[in-house]
């Protein structure tokens, strides 16, 4: 038997990795815009202790799916599949390929060809199965990720990298080692009914209202939560660190989960900004833009901080800019609620009222 699943397109997004990249492409193929999927949402979220070596790593709050976790706004899901062996895995994931719906797989970098880390690197990454053929033993493979690759690998090598047990070897294997991959799949999960498969776009002004107000609210116990969440983790990040601690693997990881947000979801305003001619909008997405900046920073001083070279002193003024930098930006998010109806519609008569009150 051989199948290639029509319709199975790359996405990824310069700032964000594997998970994004992957997510985007099964939403595609369920028939919703990646961007919007991926980017409506804004927020932050973090139990202190949750934290795993895979690329694909997200923060899922209050029992949801990774899917649901990333996406809340709209009407998907996901299931994380944990095969008992490589043969059970791989019939699962050829099932599920056989009746049209490609599938997500953790992998191994390690054990692929195409990628840069091929026998050098281990680390916990995430592709697209779209197809596969039983007489000639292979399997066809999307990654977005750069290089980029999108073609067929020998199942036997497929199956290498998904049943790695990704054991770290030397120094470089850093960050999303150490973690078995376990044959694990992931599976999109679309909700069909009432309330399912809204049009693209249909309350961009309520996705905003509804970050807002998610960073807006305090922190529950046990968790790091919203604007208060992002401060106190940061802080908590900084007293380590002081204190002789190591905090690399913990902020990177974290660090680059909230870069990635903020930077789809500058995207996705710029986008609807665009699409809809909303006024405000395009320097909305830039504010935001701003703001990933600075987690760039700050995961640039989580990597450094590993041989000793950031003192405590130096991320805590990057802690205080990026803080700075959000509370502009979320000042910026009311003042475009307010010039902006529910619909997604601009509020004419509000943004004219307002640029008078302004002289």
């Amino acid at each position: 038997m051989k199948v290639e699943l029509d319709g199975v397109r790359p996405w990824r997004h310069d700032l964000a990795g594997c998970l994004h990249a992957c997510v985007g492409t099964l939403v595609d193929h369920a028939g919703f815009p990646p961007l919007e999927v991926l980017g409506s949402f804004w927020g932050f979220y973090y139990r202190p202790g949750d934290i795993r070596p895979e690329e694909y790593y997200f923060p899922c709050p209050d029992g949801r799916s990774l899917v649901a976790s990333l996406a809340p706004h709209h009407p998907v899901g996901s299931r994380w599949w944990w095969p008992e062996d490589a043969e059970q895995g791989w019939q699962q994931v050829r099932e599920q390929v056989a009746a049209g719906v490609p599938v997500a797989v953790a992998v191994d970098n390690f054990e692929l060809p195409f990628r840069p880390a091929y026998r050098d690197v281990h680390s916990n990454h995430l592709v697209v199965v779209r197809g596969f053929d039983d007489e000639r033993q292979t399997v066809s493979v999307l990654d977005a990720i750069p290089p980029f690759f999108s073609g067929e690998l020998p199942l036997a090598v497929l199956t290498a990298a998904r049943d790695s047990a990704n054991r770290p070897a030397h120094a470089r294997d850093m960050f999303f080692a150490d973690d078995p991959i376990g044959n694990r799949w992931l599976q999109l999960l679309v909700e069909d009914g009432p309330g399912g498969r809204q049009p693209a776009g249909a309350d961009p002004a309520g996705y905003l209202a509804g970050n807002l107000r998610e960073f807006q609210a305090g922190s529950e116990p046990g968790c790091y939560r919203g604007r208060d969440g992002i401060a106190r983790f940061l802080a908590d990040m900084c007293d380590r660190l002081a204190a002789g601690y190591g905090i690399t693997d913990e902020l990177f990881v974290v660090a680059g989960v909230a870069l990635a947000g903020a930077a789809v979801h500058a995207d996705w305003v710029a986008e609807t900004g665009r699409r809809q001619q909303l006024p405000g909008w395009p320097e909305l997405a830039r504010q935001i833009s701003r703001t990933a900046y600075h987690w760039t920073a700050i995961r640039i001083l989580a990597a450094l901080s590993r041989t000793g070279d950031v003192p405590a002193t130096r991320l805590r003024a990057r802690r205080a800019a990026l803080l700075a930098e959000l509370d502009r930006t979320l000042a910026a998010v009311e003042v475009v609620l307010a010039t902006t109806e529910p619909s997604g519609h601009p509020n004419h008569r509000r943004a004219l009222a307002e640029e008078n009150s302004h002289g």
